[in-house]
């Protein structure tokens, strides 16, 4: 094992060859979990036929990775505090590996549904402690550029998981897409020995608040899932959500290390940059959700087409968000994420209200800008979300800003399924990339209250 003084990854970070194998591995365990995600909901229409069950049982496929995973974000995060981010992480990475074996020769969908929520659980301690285990490896001038190539890795995962996984499944069975993440985890795991060793706080784990803190979430994914075809039930699990939060809040109050981060969220600038990102990816989501139903629907675009169409934006994204890391250095960063909340509202406006006249060429600046300004928006909030905890929360910090994205990414899709049920076919698309320009906008409205102490002492 290695291991080495508190000292060392506190002040400085890692050093030399180690820095880097450190950096990879994060980055490495990342692309991982996103690159999964990604190629099982392409995969989806195939496990479904080999498993002989119908589109919408199998969706429970995809439901049971993103349950476990916003579950998993929080209780990960308290477990990395207190027996160590390096343990709870390549704990993580090692129980994605194992249930991604479990997912290739899964005889049945229940076995099936079983091993994806594993994996979830494991995604959850790679995506709450990822960016805390970086924020520990380089020194402090590099934690934007290091998000940054965090950003970078998540956005080219998600741009090549439906073509990866499309070429595969033209190659292969699915059970391959699963199979080939044993290689890839036992890299990552090697990798992971590079990273910063520092001892937890040995603070215990309260179950209970676990137990309530996955009744939040489970309550909220499912019943966001339900909503439209089962509005009643849909509300009983929301109001079960409404009271597990209320509960789970007077017990974790008291504590100097919540559960939820209240101690963070009582700051500032925390609460702002949190607030800031769940709406710009509501936003982001809608626009996501709505630009292929507006592309093929009102513009007669194919599949294939579409998602060339759509390629510029995550494209942009990762050659944004490197530049975004290093200005962080330099430019304040409210003003830098107000721009990019700015570009982005413009470009999502831009694809509702320009007149296309049948034609979609005319999107592509349109997805350039939205991708743009979310590489400018996403790196330094992340970057302002985790200076602004002490480095003892580091995992907390970063466990609550996975927990933002995916409350922005389940509320986004939630509008735009309203608006698919309550609006007509052509109408819900261009609707839905208006609400998300508002959203986005306010995004950037938000980052500038961060600025607002400095104004009123000038």
């Amino acid at each position: 094992m290695i291991s080495e003084p508190q000292t060392e990854a506190a002040s400085a970070g890692l050093q030399g060859p180690r820095r880097k194998a450190a950096i990879a591995a994060v980055l490495a365990a990342m692309v991982l979990a996103v690159l999964d995600a990604a190629i099982a909901n392409v995969a989806l229409p195939s496990m479904a036929r080999a498993l002989q069950v119908t589109p919408a049982i199998s969706v429970w496929i995809i439901t049971a990775y993103q349950t476990a995973l916003v579950m998993g974000l929080l209780p990960c995060a308290a477990m990395g505090e207190s027996l160590g981010y390096r343990r709870v992480f390549t704990s993580g990475v090692a129980l994605f590996t194992v249930a991604s074996a479990l997912c290739a020769f899964a005889p049945s969908l229940p076995w099936l549904v079983a091993a994806r929520f594993l994996q979830g659980l494991g995604a959850a301690a790679i995506m709450a402690l990822g960016i805390a285990l970086l924020r520990l490896t380089v020194p402090p001038h590099l934690l934007g550029a290091a998000i940054g190539w965090n950003a970078l890795a998540v956005a080219l995962s998600s741009a090549a998981g439906p073509t990866v996984g499309a070429m595969l499944l033209a190659l292969t069975s699915w059970p391959w897409l699963f199979a080939l993440n044993l290689p890839l985890g036992g890299l990552v795991l090697l990798a992971s020995r590079a990273l910063p060793d520092l001892a937890g706080t040995a603070r215990p784990l309260d179950r209970f608040s676990v137990a309530l803190n996955g009744a939040v979430f489970a309550a909220l994914v499912i019943g966001a899932e339900l909503l439209v075809e089962r509005p009643a039930l849909a509300g009983a699990l929301f109001a079960t959500a409404a009271i597990s939060l209320a509960a789970l809040i007077r017990r974790e109050m008291p504590k100097p290390a919540p559960l939820i981060p209240l101690d963070l969220l009582r700051a500032g600038p925390f609460h702002i940059s949190v607030l800031a990102s769940v709406f710009c990816f509501a936003g982001m989501t809608m626009g996501l959700l709505a630009l292929p139903f507006y592309l093929q629907h009102s513009l007669g675009q194919g599949t294939l087409m579409t998602g060339l169409y759509m390629t510029p934006w995550p494209l942009t994204v990762a050659i944004a968000a490197p530049l975004a890391g290093h200005l962080a250095n330099r430019i304040s960063t409210a003003w830098l994420c107000a721009a990019g909340g700015g570009c982005l509202a413009l470009g999502l406006a831009a694809a509702a209200l320009w007149p296309l006249q049948g034609s979609a060429l005319s999107l592509l600046p349109f997805t350039i800008m939205c991708g743009l300004g979310f590489g400018l928006f996403q790196v330094p909030n992340n970057r302002n979300m985790l200076l602004a905890a002490p480095r003892e929360r580091a995992g907390a910090a970063g466990g609550m800003q996975a927990t933002a994205r995916l409350a922005g990414q389940t509320a986004g899709g939630v509008f735009m399924t309203l608006l698919f049920t309550l609006a007509s076919g052509d109408s819900a698309p261009r609707l839905g990339l208006g609400i998300g320009a508002v959203l986005t906008l306010v995004a950037g409205l938000v980052s500038l209250l961060r600025v607002k102490p400095a104004l009123i002492a000038a």
